[in-house]
């Protein structure tokens, strides 16, 4: 059994910044971070595009980013959330910079500032084309100034202490969270970790579908731990398939191509070479990525192809190479040279709009659970997430959520809960000497979802996903309570959770907002 103030689960931007100011500001505070992989392997290391922050107040305002982010999120954003993420916004900015976050700066010393779709002004500050890479980089550095704060890896958390593992039932305004079972990889063993403060912080659910921009770990762990213990979880509908993955004949994590580079002048163009997106949106490649991903996957549909291309010939080559060089040398080693050559791309699953309910403070609706990052609903989003705000968003929600965490700290007394939590029982269990089962079931999980459940939807499909999820939910429940739990095993079951979530809601939709679109609906 461990005891610790604060259980952090994930080790993102919103996990690490939120440890961080807990840290920093309480260090008797005893935080414990847990990750399933590497402490770096976290879907923000492949956030390529950077932050989207108003600096330049001559050109831009808080306004025209708020005004941007209500638009892309298509009457669905709460206002609250979305003024309170852009006005704190220059303070996190300068926050994660002070901690060692280097951004790009132009010849005369100021940031160099980009422009993605959606966006009305230039206003991404960024790091290449690896933002996201060099702000895990910068803040694992900065956690190792604090020995109050300890990083299991290679850890994956079961489920979550709830009252239900005292054998009460659940009623959703009495659920309060002690901490979590956590299975330790290497020894395959389950502990109790108690804490009087549980963070989610376990980023998006790209694996559910066969092609995704997400790091092989994004498989709604977190999604799947709050649901299973009865928090309210909304917008699991709302799926952002970014409109340029690298295409490829394999299923898995697919290389992204940053929406930047559309911003910096590329075009899309068919198979045979034909200019398309005039016809769906006046910003044609600029228009906002629910757009864009829809336009790509119709001409596909219409032309019976599997990619379209996006051509960067055109453009000056020397400027390209100082902002998207690990893009060009990806591409290079894919047999693709970007200036003399078209580059096969496919709208990914990228990013999930809804998840973990929130408030304000990122605080769940189970008591002493808070929730930040991709896993969550904070309403800043809506129906589709604008370019570039998510990495703001954990960042504000994650400074928030420590501030209330801190406030809370000194009120809760758990000792005696580790009188009252049994032990993990695996008394009886069968260690799967074949995982195919469980393989199998996964790719199935993933093609219903890729083929029923994608960018374009029907009430028809919509209908057989509901029944094939039943389906398979009982076959992984049947493995589950009869076997010694694996990574796979316990990924495949938060998958299937995400899955029933996301074909539940998009039957509940009744109108096309933002990324949910379904054929149906008139």
């Amino acid at each position: 059994m461990q005891l610790q103030d604060v259980l952090v689960i994930g080790s993102g931007i919103a996990g690490l910044s939120y440890a961080l100011k807990v840290a920093s500001k309480n260090p008797e505070a005893k935080i414990t971070i847990v990750t399933k992989a590497n402490e770096e392997e976290t879907n923000t290391k492949y956030a390529q595009g950077g932050v989207a922050v108003v600096s330049d107040f001559e050109k831009d305002s808080f306004k025209k980013h708020i005004d941007d982010t209500l638009r892309a999120g298509d009457g669905l954003c709460s206002l609250d959330a979305v003024e309170v993420v852009v006005k704190e916004a220059p303070e996190r900015i300068a926050e994660i910079i002070e901690w060692g976050v280097r951004f790009d700066k132009n010849h005369e010393g100021i940031y160099d500032l980009g422009r993605e779709g959606g966006h009305t002004e230039n206003r991404i500050v960024h790091h290449k084309d690896i933002t996201g890479w060099e702000i895990e980089r910068a803040l694992l550095e900065a956690i190792k100034n604090h020995p109050n704060i300890k990083i299991l890896t290679h850890h994956f958390v079961v489920d979550l202490i709830t009252e239900h593992h005292l054998g009460k039932k659940h009623h959703s305004d009495k659920i309060t969270s002690y901490g979590a079972y956590i299975l330790d990889l290497k020894s395959q063993k389950v502990e109790r970790h108690l804490s009087k403060i549980t963070l989610l912080a376990t980023g998006g659910v790209g694996h559910v579908y066969k092609n995704t921009t997400n790091p092989i770990i994004a498989t709604g762990d977190g999604i799947g731990l709050a649901n299973r213990a009865k928090a309210s979880v909304s917008g699991m509908q709302f799926i952002q398939f970014h409109p340029t993955a690298f295409y490829s004949e394999f299923d898995g994590q697919l290389f992204l191509i940053s929406e930047a580079v559309r911003g910096f002048g590329a075009k899309l163009r068919t198979k045979d070479g034909e200019l398309f997106m005039h016809k769906y949106d006046s910003r044609e490649e600029l228009a906002s990525r629910d757009i864009v991903a829809r336009a790509i996957d119709n001409e596909m549909k219409l032309k019976g192809d599997d990619y379209v291309y996006i051509d960067c010939r055109h453009l000056d080559k020397k400027k390209f190479l100082e902002h998207f060089p690990n893009i060009y040398d990806k591409c290079k080693s894919e047999g693709y040279d970007m200036f003399t050559e078209l580059v096969p791309v496919v709208p990914a699953s990228h990013y999930l709009c809804g998840g973990i309910d929130v408030n304000l403070n990122g605080k769940t609706s189970i008591k002493n659970l808070f929730a930040v990052g991709e896993c969550t609903n904070t309403g800043l989003h809506g129906a589709n997430r604008l370019a570039s705000n998510s990495l703001l968003e954990a960042m504000v929600f994650g400074h928030r959520a420590a501030e209330k965490t801190l406030s809370k700290l000194n009120k809760n007394n758990f000792s005696i809960y580790k009188f009252i939590f049994p032990e993990w029982n695996s008394e009886g269990m069968k260690i799967q000497e074949e995982l195919v089962l469980i393989s199998y079931l996964r790719k199935q999980l993933q093609a219903m979802m890729s083929e029923l459940v994608g960018i374009v939807r029907s009430d028809s499909r919509l209908k057989i996903a509901q029944q094939r999820i039943i389906e398979i939910e009982k076959m992984v429940k049947e493995i589950y309570n009869f076997s010694v739990i694996s990574t796979k095993l316990l990924e495949l079951r938060n998958l299937v959770e995400v899955a029933q979530l996301i074909i539940n809601q998009s039957v509940s939709q009744k109108e096309n907002k933002g990324t949910f679109y379904n054929k149906d609906i008139q």
